[in-house]
């Protein structure tokens, strides 16, 4: 081992150097031998295939930000079953109950959504009962 504590940082200096080195030349290599030819087919906006129409900043609903929220939500709970699935034999019954309790609360939290109509889209506010 070196006397100097910053040589242990030599190798991950000289691979951040060579990556940006690397990527610095492929953009200007891009940039010097590509072909430049806009026309209007190039310089549109292109949004999956589809011509985009409407204004960028237009609002969305609250549903959109709702089914988001949920899906974060959800998601972060589904997260926490990899680490219980790992080590669920060290656990034995205990952990299978314990998890059991947990995906019932989870459960017991998608239905409450479900059931405030907060997942159903096409439903307007009136046929709901909202209004």
């Amino acid at each position: 081992m070196p006397d100097n504590p910053f040589a242990a940082y030599l190798p991950l200096l000289l691979h951040l150097i060579i990556a940006v080195g690397l990527a610095t030349a492929i953009v200007l290599l891009s940039y010097f031998i590509g072909q430049h030819k806009p026309n209007r087919a190039k310089m549109s906006p292109y949004e999956c295939g589809v011509q985009p129409i409407g204004d960028a900043r237009e609002r969305f609903s609250v549903k959109f930000y709702m089914v988001a929220m949920l899906f974060i939500l959800f998601d972060v709970e589904a997260v926490f079953l990899y680490p219980w699935a790992v080590i669920l034999r060290e656990l034995k019954m205990f952990g299978f109950w314990e998890m059991m309790v947990y995906i019932a609360i989870v459960l017991v939290g998608l239905f409450y959504v479900w059931k405030k109509g907060v997942l159903d889209w096409g439903l307007s506010a009136e046929r709901r009962g909202d209004i």
